[in-house]
């Protein structure tokens, strides 16, 4: 037996839908405010990182002074019309050493993410391509490298052959290598399931063209949305490596050797030598993140 419901009118239709249009136009309200929000921290970011590249490209024209010549009369100043943000205990000016240390802190982050992106593209569409006992093998040799964190390989390879640059760019493209190789190649065996490849296979193509001219291409976005994270990973290990004085030498500025040779001022009661360049490797650190994961995101389908 059917119990029959009571016919709540035009009135009661009417009650409920303006009770419900508030809660629903909160939400849209919410939704629209968090797109708004996560929009402005992109641009921002991205706006962030274009002035950073900037500024390197242009450093030699924007130094106002000589970042690596320093007078003993000048230790530790404040800031002031000669010294923006003052000086460190060598006499440097701290706004000139910050804006020359842009290239050599974004330059170093740059060839490891390049060389790393490029190796492990190789390796990656070669292992997916070929599969059986190569992929077996070249997986159980990334798992291998994976056991080693970047820095500690960047450590050995100054032990090795000796402070600088560029023994800890090699171990470093060589320890992020990996990352790439096993994203590249999940990715292209998926790819190498489609028709399309197939149908590329059937008409005589060469491996290498069916890889690299029609493959690639699809696998491209994801592979420059993890390259821009492991930007900002690379630029945090070599400061670490130029703090721990194993990386870029003094007089050459970098960001990593400025936060080492402020420490001194910071107890004399002049952080800025060391704050500046701080703030600065977490500002790019966070940009990078921030637009490597809205890739990711957009790519995944995601509205962030």
């Amino acid at each position: 037996m059917t119990v029959p419901t009571a016919n709540p009118g035009p009135a009661g239709r009417t009650a409920r839908a303006a009770t419900a249009a508030p809660a629903a136009e909160g939400r849209r309200a919410l939704t629209r405010l968090r797109t708004l929000g996560g929009s402005r921290l992109q641009h921002s970011c991205l706006l962030l990182l274009v002035v950073f590249v900037l500024v390197a490209l242009l450093a030699p024209w924007l130094a106002p002074q000589d970042p690596t010549f320093g007078r003993l009369g000048d230790t530790l100043l404040g800031p002031g019309a000669d010294h923006w943000l003052g000086t460190d205990q060598g006499g440097h000016d701290t706004f000139s050493a910050l804006i020359a240390g842009t290239r050599t802190s974004l330059a170093g982050p740059l060839a490891v993410v390049l060389s790393s992106t490029l190796l492990g593209t190789a390796v990656g569409l070669s292992t997916a391509w070929r599969g059986g006992w190569i992929d077996t093998v070249t997986g159980r040799v990334l798992d291998v490298v994976f056991a080693f964190p970047a820095l500690l390989l960047a450590i050995l390879a100054v032990a090795l052959f000796g402070k600088g640059m560029t023994a800890p760019v090699l171990a470093m493209a060589i320890a992020y290598m990996p990352y790439t190789a096993r994203l590249v190649r999940g990715l292209a065996v998926q790819e190498k399931a489609r028709p399309y490849i197939a149908a590329y296979q059937v008409q005589g193509h060469s491996a290498l063209f069916v890889t690299v001219r029609r493959m690639l291409p699809h696998i491209a976005p994801t592979l420059l949305a993890q390259a821009t994270v492991n930007f900002g990973y690379a630029l945090l290990d070599l400061a670490a490596l130029s703090f721990l004085g194993l990386g870029v030498q003094p007089p050459t500025p970098d960001w990593g050797a400025m936060i080492n040779q402020g420490q001194a001022a910071v107890l004399q009661g002049q952080p800025l030598s060391a704050i500046v360049p701080a703030v600065a490797v977490v500002l790019v650190v966070v940009a990078f993140n921030v637009v490597g994961e809205n890739l990711g995101d957009r790519l995944a389908g995601r509205d962030s």
